[in-house]
């Protein structure tokens, strides 16, 4: 499998957010960083230099569309990661890969390597 060589962590869960960088880490790939809010991950997605990002949908109760349409408008690949699915994603990103949470290694690994 190819998986992308650095990564962005949009988590506000600290703990998940750990347990993907290990995940990440396991399968060779380097963490770009970690964002928390909506605000941070969006600086991130201007500054930062990454091949993809795992966007955690609801960041402290702000949906993290707008760091979604930064980076598809930069051709960014990107994963969502939801509770809800894709049927609580709004239909611009729908077509996007998702991984239900709570989701395993082997699930991110996959995901990924469909990029």
């Amino acid at each position: 499998m190819a998986y992308p060589r650095r990564v962005l962590i949009v988590e506000d869960e600290m703990l998940i957010a750990l347990l993907v960088e290990d995940a990440l880490t396991a399968s060779g790939v380097q963490v770009a960083g970690i964002a928390t809010t909506v605000q941070e991950a969006l600086k991130e997605a201007v500054k930062t230099e990454f091949d993809c990002a795992i966007l955690d949908v609801h960041l402290h109760g702000e949906d993290v569309y707008p760091v979604a349409d930064v980076l598809a408008q930069k051709g960014v690949p990107f994963v969502f990661a939801s509770g809800y699915g894709k049927a609580g994603l709004p239909e611009r990103h729908r077509g996007r890969p998702t991984l239900l949470k709570p989701f395993m290694p082997s699930d991110l690994e996959h995901v990924l390597a469909s990029l």
